[in-house]
């Protein structure tokens, strides 16, 4: 398993994070189109921050079941925590803020979040 760097713009915010990167998911709703996030999906337990969680901000919308998380300095959004349909706890990683990935290696799966 390969572990994998990762921050905001400003180094405020870092991480690690444990996985293989196979695949990506580009959603349309109203906040990730703005955003511009590739998402990776890991267990939380996965995603290491090596930043206090108080250094974070926090926000939600519609349904308020995700946590969009962000750097309150620079803005960047390195992830957000929601639960998968069985209830397991989940991070959906911004692999646009991970160290070394050749972004356009990674396969991305489109996700229409407007309709949902």
């Amino acid at each position: 398993m390969t572990t994998h760097q990762g921050s905001c713009h400003c180094g405020r915010v870092t991480f690690e994070v444990d996985g293989e990167i196979d695949s990506a998911l580009s959603c349309n709703c109203s906040i990730c189109q703005r955003k511009g996030s590739l998402l990776w999906f890991v267990p939380r337990t996965s995603l290491r921050l090596s930043t206090p969680e108080s250094d974070l901000a926090s926000y939600t919308f519609n349904k308020h079941v995700i946590q969009h998380r962000f750097c309150p300095t620079c803005g960047i959004h390195p992830y957000g925590e929601g639960k998968a349909p069985n209830g397991d706890a989940m991070a959906a990683v911004n692999i646009r803020c991970i160290e070394g990935i050749d972004l356009a290696a990674v396969p991305v799966h489109h996700f229409d979040g407007r309709a949902k």
